[in-house]
C-alpha cells in the first residue's frame, strides 16, 4: 500500500466536520488529503481534519507524516481511542464525492464512504475515507 499526498494545508473545517469535532466552523485545522494506492491504482481517498488544538505534544508528529499512512501512527499508539464509524452513500453533488473522484476517468453513480473520530491525548481528529471503484469493476449504483 502506498500513500500519495494530494494536499496538506492549514484551513477551516466544513460545517459537518466542525460539528463532528465539536468546534466552531471558523476554527483552524490541519487538512490532509491522500489517496491510498495498491499497484499504482487508487483505492481509497482519505481526508483527515485535525484541529490546531489537537496538535500539541506528541500529536505534532501528525504534521510530518509525508507519505506515511496515518493509520500506522494511530493504530501503533495504545492510548489512541477510536469512536464509532459513520457510513455514507455519496452522490455526485457531495463535496467528498467530488474530491474523491477527481482522478477517476469514469465517474460512478455513487461512492461509499466512512468516517470516524479518533482521540489522541484526549483531543479529537476526524478521518473520512471514500472507497473508489476497481478500474475494471462496475461503476456502482446501489444506494439505499
Amino acid at each position: 500500500m502506498q500513500v500519495q499526498v494530494l494536499r496538506q494545508v492549514w484551513g477551516r473545517p466544513d460545517s459537518g466536520e466542525a460539528l463532528a469535532l465539536g468546534m466552531k466552523r471558523h476554527g483552524r485545522v490541519w487538512l490532509r488529503e491522500v489517496q491510498l494506492l495498491c499497484d499504482d491504482q487508487s483505492w481509497v481517498y482519505a481526508r483527515t481534519v485535525i484541529p490546531a488544538t489537537t496538535l500539541a505534544g506528541p500529536a505534532r508528529c501528525l504534521l510530518r507524516l509525508g507519505n506515511r499512512p496515518l493509520g500506522a501512527v494511530l493504530f501503533a499508539d495504545p492510548t489512541v481511542v477510536r469512536g464509532g464509524v459513520e457510513i455514507a452513500c455519496l452522490r455526485s453533488r457531495h463535496r467528498l464525492y467530488r474530491r474523491a473522484s477527481l482522478s477517476l476517468t469514469t465517474k460512478p453513480t455513487i461512492l461509499w464512504g466512512r468516517r470516524s473520530l479518533f482521540w489522541m491525548g484526549g483531543r479529537p481528529l476526524l478521518v473520512a475515507e471514500v472507497f473508489l471503484p476497481a478500474p475494471d469493476g462496475p461503476a456502482g449504483n446501489l444506494c439505499p
